[in-house]
């Protein structure tokens, strides 16, 4: 832990477990020196709660949540808080009221957005009446769906994917019928998703808006999938990529024009991050979160440190002037911590 710096701003992270977005989230901040970093998890075995640099991390309760989370923001003075992950996005953009009545900002996007990002059909509709490309999506709610549909395909469910959680690539009928049959007996809504080949190139892009629809900029990152970190599935030419994203950073001017349309068509005003392939010249977006995401810290080292700009602005009403971004290779691996007995936290 380090000495709290009373001329900086307090910015909590609630969600810092290991390999997660709240850690990725946390490296982007530390790499500032802008801020007095404070960490909340709800397991005493994340990796966040024992890592170099926080003024101070807490494990709390989380069947009082945000209560615990509201009751340490007034004990440390935080200013703003930012989710770690898309549980606690959910959780706190439905209290937002609640902390931004006692002077708290939570650095995410509305909670239109947010809810609209939460449920992949709703969003895919979406966009399809707006004119943008999409793959060919479906609810799973009769067997004419899976009739009339091209394999491969994507089965996963409507909401609670985050991180590729409960992704699947199905061959054929039969495989998608016995995978439909398993999410649905974990009460999964589920969809049907177009495969779309990786050949011309998979694509994780982040486009920053201000509160007030205002786009900042965007950056692109071009998919590898040379290493098993970015990969869920990978036999023959079929690929189901992981959440790590790891890859070329470059212009990717056309790739860049399409993600800022959609996000003028949603009207984001905050975080966006967007996972999409190419076909036939044609850029098809199939994974949208309205959050920053695991590649947060990738981004930050190339220039474009989005969570930083996005919290001067919230907490300064500050524009900071854009870096030039660094194209390259951006390649990432896992770290590790001991941790002795007797310092695993207690819940507070």
């Amino acid at each position: 832990m380090i000495v709290k710096n009373k001329k900086r701003k307090n910015v909590l992270i609630a969600g810092i477990a290991g390999a997660s977005l709240g850690t990725e989230i946390f490296k982007s901040l530390r790499i500032t020196n802008h801020y007095n970093i404070f960490g909340v998890d709800i397991s005493p075995y994340a990796y966040g709660l024992y890592e170099e640099g926080f003024t101070k991390t807490y494990v709390i309760n989380g069947e009082e949540y945000i209560k615990n989370i509201f009751r340490i923001c007034k004990k440390e003075k935080i200013d703003a808080i930012i989710p770690g992950g898309g549980e606690p996005l959910s959780l706190l953009s439905k209290n937002k009221d609640l902390f931004e009545g006692a002077g708290i900002l939570l650095a995410i996007n509305s909670t239109e957005i947010i809810e609209l990002s939460e449920d992949k059909i709703k969003m895919f509709n979406y966009l399809n009446k707006q004119g943008i490309p999409v793959p060919n999506t479906k609810i799973v709610d009769n067997p004419r769906v899976l009739k009339n549909f091209s394999y491969p395909c994507i089965i996963k469910p409507s909401t609670d994917s985050g991180g590729s959680v409960f992704v699947y690539l199905a061959e054929n009928k039969e495989e998608a019928i016995a995978l439909i049959s398993y999410l649905k007996k974990r009460n999964k809504k589920v969809i049907i998703q177009e495969y779309i080949p990786v050949q011309e190139g998979e694509y994780s892009l982040s486009v920053l808006s201000f509160p007030n629809g205002e786009i900042v900029g965007s950056i692109a990152l071009k998919r590898f999938f040379n290493s098993k970190l970015s990969y869920l599935i990978k036999y023959g030419d079929r690929v189901v990529s992981s959440p790590y994203s790891q890859g070329l950073v470059d212009n990717f001017q056309d790739i860049r024009s399409q993600a800022e349309k959609i996000a003028l068509k949603i009207k984001s005003c905050g975080p966006l991050n967007i996972q999409g392939r190419v076909k036939n010249g044609i850029f098809y977006p199939f994974e949208l979160n309205a959050r920053f995401s695991g590649g947060t810290y990738l981004r930050a080292i190339a220039g474009f440190n989005e969570v930083d700009i996005f919290l001067q602005f919230l907490l300064n009403r500050k524009k900071p002037s854009l870096k030039q971004i660094k194209y390259g290779y951006y390649l990432r691996t896992l770290d590790e911590e001991f941790v002795s007995f007797k310092q695993i936290k207690k819940y507070d």
